[in-house]
């Protein structure tokens, strides 16, 4: 790669960011958390946005929010991952981490005839550390490659990915799929409070095999292959990917938009996916029954959304023999990988039901009617460099 140049930065939805195009794929990063949000894939076709943006993103109010709300879209970066309510040896973590909340370093942008690269880096404070982000563009990819490189840390600690989508199109507008998971699981305890102006549906710590057959507090089944769904209500689940998969992968497919957005990681960095369901079930500040229609599907190693701690200790997925941390060594450097795609689909295409490798790129199959195939570095995310253990 040539020698780095240092782009200016400009504000985006109320954000101070950084941009990157390589003509069809265009993407935005926030100074404040690393927010990687708008991306617009396919620009030659008209653009299509998948990412979700916080609707207070504009108002005044906004900066006397946590950082992490003030920024809040796309996909940031978590280390810890989760709410870090409970301090850890000392050390207290703001919600999601330092990553999501403080701000970045501009390293600099490289760029050659087919690759275009942001790098971003982070001194960490409350546990010495560092932490270097790499948003790749690739000539020809309808593909953004994110990669963060840890180095310096010592000592256990949960990660993930928090990739929030939006589903503009009405209920029932995007169809999810997941590759073979070995566990799913409605989060352990209720998500929100009454009292407090919260509301969740979903039976707490239910089992499940099937997406479609969830339990309900009601009596009733949820479905989670469909959404927006249960209006009025937020909720949080977890699918455990298997670990003996070459990748796992998460989907979302819009009939309406006419795309597929889907994921791609190393499963033995990235155990499971966290799948946030916000749905107007928050009525205080600064949600206050307006953050609908928007799901997370967060690649982590983390026991659920409740942070360091109870990630670090024995706990129900740990149990299971599901990873939930890492034991970082400060002298053998850690990457996480992960690809996010799309790709146009045909008229009746339905839920993704396979992906599968292709000399220079990935073959994505339906459940109802054809299959699209889309060039992509697969070994960004199936390289075999794990230096930290589990």
């Amino acid at each position: 790669m040539p020698a780095m140049t240092t782009p200016k930065i400009r504000t985006l939805l109320g954000q101070p960011s950084w941009t990157l195009t390589d003509g069809d794929t265009s993407l935005a990063v926030t100074r404040k958390g690393g927010h990687l949000a708008p991306v617009t894939y396919w620009r030659s076709r008209g653009g299509w946005q998948p990412f979700a943006v916080a609707p207070w993103c504009r108002e005044a109010t906004a900066r006397k929010l946590p950082p992490i709300l003030e920024a809040l879209r796309g996909d940031f970066f978590c280390l810890p991952f989760g709410g870090n309510d409970a301090p850890f040896r000392g050390e207290q973590h703001p919600i999601h981490g330092e990553t999501a909340n403080r701000d970045w370093r501009m390293v600099g942008i490289e760029r050659d005839a087919d690759i275009r690269e942001i790098h971003l880096d982070m001194e960490l404070h409350v546990r010495p550390g560092r932490v270097e982000k790499t948003l790749r563009l690739v000539k020809g990819h309808p593909a953004v490659y994110v990669r963060h490189r840890i180095s310096g840390l010592a000592g256990r600690m949960n990660v993930g990915h928090h990739a929030t989508l939006a589903f503009p199109d009405g209920p029932g507008s995007g169809l999810l799929a997941f590759s073979p998971f070995i566990r799913g699981q409605v989060y352990v305890r209720p998500v929100e409070n009454p009292a407090q102006g919260g509301y969740s549906i979903l039976q707490p710590g239910a089992r499940f095999e099937r997406l479609d057959q969830v339990p309900r507090t009601d009596g009733e089944t949820a479905d989670l292959s469909v959404y927006p769904a249960r209006e009025g209500y937020e909720d949080i689940a977890i699918v455990c990917a298997d670990p003996s998969l070459p990748f796992a992968w998460t989907a979302v497919t819009y009939p309406k938009a006419g795309y597929v957005w889907i994921a791609l990681k190393d499963p033995r960095k990235l155990a499971s996916t966290l799948l946030w369901m916000s749905n107007g079930g928050r009525h205080y500040p600064p949600w206050n029954g307006r953050h609908r229609a928007v799901m997370g599907l967060e690649e982590i190693t983390s026991f659920f959304h409740e942070g360091i701690a109870p990630s670090v200790r024995p706990n129900e997925l740990s149990k299971a023999g599901i990873p939930t941390c890492f034991a970082f060594h400060p002298d053998r450097p850690f990457t996480i990988p992960v690809i996010m795609a799309a790709a146009p689909v045909p008229h009746r295409f339905g839920r993704v039901k396979g992906v599968m490798p292709t000399p220079g790129g990935i073959r994505i199959e339906g459940s109802g009617r054809g299959k699209v195939e889309i060039p992509l570095d697969l070994e960004f995310v199936t390289r075999n460099d794990m230096t930290a253990s589990m």
